[in-house]
């Protein structure tokens, strides 16, 4: 089985390790039909998790690997990595100021380009946003992998990039869900909307695999630059969310993090 998927194209990897993220996505999305509503604190633990597992995916699976990259390049690996990871932010920035979106929680203005589009669907664009540089990470982990010393531990290890944020995945699609149900919606309109959140994995999956793949040259940055952009994603919008609390403080979404980031450490440093 595992022979079978290395000797897969780097686009073909990227689709099924993506299609598993946005998969879990989905089955996250799928607890609305057994839960109406969910805790503050729950809440907070869940996108805690999903920083920590992103947080972790930036420097074990990106970062790093961008890094040796670049010096077997025989670039400045620091100056080739921070450029990347800043261009990756600034993506993200700009993604942030033109698409409408809307963030759960407490802050209930709209951001990016004036719109009419309906509440419910500024709150799915919110999560797609973050759910780019997602599967750009995974479909790059992945593309990156073609060009590898040991084809097969690569793959093992952008493997371990997929299953991490298929995991945090999991209650990411449950946090988009469970709140539009809430928000009065049936449940299969919330189903629907949250999976959906999930559906620009798989296309940023594999755009960033092609592209690492047919340009090798661009790796390293495209590491980078996968990894600036989660982490704007964390510090911009899972990280404050995540201590809006009414109950017992943020230390619900400080132990998510923690618990998050070791089980993605775990993953790469095992797998990778």
């Amino acid at each position: 089985m595992t022979e079978w998927f290395v000797n897969l194209t780097p686009w073909q990897q990227a689709l099924g390790g993506t299609a598993f993220t946005y998969g879990m996505t989905a089955l996250g999305a799928a607890l609305v039909f057994f839960f109406k509503e969910i805790k503050k604190d729950v809440l907070n633990l869940m996108l805690g998790f999903a920083s920590g597992v992103m947080i972790a995916a930036s420097f074990w699976s990106l970062l790093d690997p961008a890094i040796e990259r670049a010096s077997e390049n025989g670039d400045i690996p620091w100056l080739v990595v921070g450029i990347g990871f800043i261009l990756g932010g600034l993506f993200l920035y700009l993604a942030d100021k033109v698409i409408p979106h809307m963030h759960f929680g407490d802050n209930q203005e709209q951001e990016g380009m004036p719109s009419h589009l309906k509440r419910t669907v500024l709150l799915v664009f919110s999560i797609t946003l973050h759910n780019i540089p997602e599967g750009l990470a995974v479909g790059v982990a992945f593309g990156a992998a073609a060009s590898a010393d040991n084809p097969t531990q690569a793959v093992l290890g952008a493997l371990a990039v997929a299953i991490g944020i298929g995991i945090q995945n999991f209650p990411e699609g449950a946090a988009v869900s469970i709140p539009l149900r809430q928000e009065g919606l049936s449940r299969w309109k919330s189903f629907l909307y949250g999976q959906a959140s999930g559906l620009v994995e798989p296309i940023a999956g594999i755009a960033g695999a092609l592209l690492v793949a047919r340009m090798t040259f661009i790796l390293p940055y495209a590491l980078a630059f996968a990894a600036g952009a989660m982490i704007y994603v964390v510090v911009e919008e899972l990280i404050p969310e995540a201590q809006q609390t009414t109950t017992k403080g943020a230390h619900y979404g400080v132990f998510g993090v923690m618990a998050g980031f070791v089980i993605m450490m775990i993953l790469d440093v095992a797998l990778g």
